[in-house]
């Protein structure tokens, strides 16, 4: 079903968009003025004539600041130079296979039989070879652009394990992927998107692995969408995610190869674009949110203490102020007398009640955290260290906010800082606010009832059709081994069954 699906988005897409293909003419004037009138008026577009062997004409087309020009100089404009054709052969229509096999010294060249494709590969960096009276053009991959050396990721610290990560180049984030899985099973597919752009990606999984209907999903998806320009995974995210009213993430997204070659191994489908180092991966359940790759790398003892500090600090971060706002307004006769007195003294002469105070000290340190993001590296750290410091000493001096209000508000951030993947622990932080106003309204009610339609939100929520709470709901024990706890590896060799996939989709397939 999803392939006639995918087939016929596909062909919906190049009829809406107008694409006719024009058959590449056999004159060389009319295919030069054919492809002035497309690319003209840019001064990096080289039309440089060849005189194949002793009298056949050509033209070689390629945009000066992308491709090798050393590389074409030697494999290409010096082997047509020297190329002679006999009588017969020029006449024939293998002149350009017998030109391929014998002649040029390039490993990667293909044909095309209209304008337009040849122009989508010019865009790309590559060169393309006109012959007069020859109506197929010949495409040389020269493609040679400045880009970024292999470094550690750096939106994620890697305490033990490989430190490579992607760059902004597809081809070497792929050999970096296949560098670590030689599996002739790993399928690697290559396709471009966006009108203008024409972005290459890649869709990677490992075909004895990953479910069938989860693969074609995912070529749907991204066959369904219709964009002008795509510059990062965050956008093709956004397109193909299953729910859009969610702060909770439906793709994982990752710098690091490792993660990616332990993800294929489970089962999940990985996108890489060309143009960005994040490279998505689908499709995720909830509690892969608070686990790290490092997890697999120490002992279990100590593996399964962090992940149990990771959902005590996902806990803090979500519920602390919003207790504490409850804990002081509504229901002070459940805090120990002493620590209540205490509260009441530190509280003396603040103006504010304690929602108004929590949620001051709240946005101050998102606004903290986001300046230090936007300063230079060097310098950002440094401003949210002691900004904080410095915000919450004056105000507490000044009379604004309480002591006790700066050590929450500190262990919510520290908690908020412990979640491993970025984009979940910004949904902690949307759903802190939400919390917060609840309490502030109806105390520890309305955090438990908050608590309730979370759950249930979660429990509905789907990635790519499996179920987003899963191995809680619905219940597998088996998969709580790596759950809370990580238990040896000796006992993890098992993957994910399919009864993971939601009965909706079940129905479909």
């Amino acid at each position: 079903m999803h392939k006639k699906l995918f087939s016929s988005v596909s062909k919906e897409k190049r009829r809406r968009n107008g694409e006719v293909k024009t058959k590449v003419l056999t004159t060389l004037k009319e295919n030069m003025d054919a492809m002035k009138q497309i690319v003209g008026g840019n001064s990096d577009v080289v039309l440089r004539h060849i005189l194949i062997g002793h009298e056949v004409k050509g033209i070689l087309v390629f945009i000066s600041s992308l491709v090798d020009k050393q590389s074409i100089e030697e494999n290409v404009v010096k082997p047509l130079l020297y190329f002679a054709h006999s009588e017969e052969q020029k006449k024939s229509d293998r002149d350009i296979e017998h030109m391929l096999r014998e002649v040029i010294t390039y490993s990667d060249v293909s044909v095309k039989y209209s304008l337009e494709e040849a122009i989508e590969e010019l865009l790309a960096g590559k060169a393309l070879l006109f012959i007069d009276e020859v109506d197929r053009i010949v495409v040389f991959e020269t493609t040679q652009f400045e880009q970024r050396s292999i470094e550690e990721p750096g939106s994620e610290v890697v305490i033990r394990g490989p430190r490579d990560g992607f760059t902004e180049t597809l081809q070497t984030n792929v050999a970096l992927i296949r560098h670590r899985l030689r599996d002739p099973s790993l399928k690697v597919q290559f396709n471009k998107i966006g009108r203008r752009s024409k972005v290459d990606y890649a869709l990677i999984y490992i075909e004895n692995i990953a479910c069938p209907q989860l693969v074609e999903e995912v070529k749907y998806r991204l066959a369904c969408i219709d964009i002008d320009i795509t510059l990062d995974t965050g956008i093709l995210e956004q397109y193909i995610e299953d729910k859009v009213l969610t702060p909770f993430p439906q793709m994982m997204r990752t710098e690091r190869p490792d993660k990616v070659v332990a993800a294929l191994a489970e089962g999940k489908v990985a996108i890489l674009l060309d143009g960005t180092p994040f490279v998505l991966l689908a499709p995720i359940i909830f509690h892969e949110l608070l686990k790290s790759l490092e997890d697999n790398y120490d002992r279990w003892m100590i593996s399964s203490m962090i992940r149990f500090l990771r959902y005590l600090a996902s806990f803090i971060a979500l519920f602390l102020p919003a207790i504490y706002i409850a804990m002081v307004s509504y229901h002070q006769g459940m805090i120990p007398t002493i620590f209540a007195l205490s509260i009441a003294g530190t509280r003396e002469g603040v103006p504010f009640p304690a929602f108004i105070e929590a949620f001051l000290m709240e946005m101050t340190l998102e606004l903290l955290r986001e300046a230090g993001v936007r300063m230079p590296r060097a310098i950002g750290q440094t401003i949210g260290i002691v900004g904080g410091l410095v915000i919450g000493d004056a105000a507490v001096r000044a009379g604004i906010v309480s002591p006790v209000m700066v050590i929450v508000v500190a262990l919510t951030a520290l908690s908020s800082f412990a979640i491993p993947a970025y984009n979940g622990s910004i949904a902690f932080r949307i759903l802190r606010f939400s919390v917060m106003i609840v309490a502030a309204i109806l105390g520890l009610f309305g955090i438990v009832m908050f608590f309730i339609f979370i759950t249930i939100h979660l429990v509905g929520l789907r990635s790519f059709h499996r179920y987003y709470t899963y191995p809680f709901a619905p219940y597998h024990f088996s998969n709580w081994l790596d759950l809370v706890i990580r238990a040896p590896l000796t006992l993890l060799k098992k993957r994910q069954p399919e009864d993971q996939v939601s009965d909706v989709k079940k129905k479909d397939m």
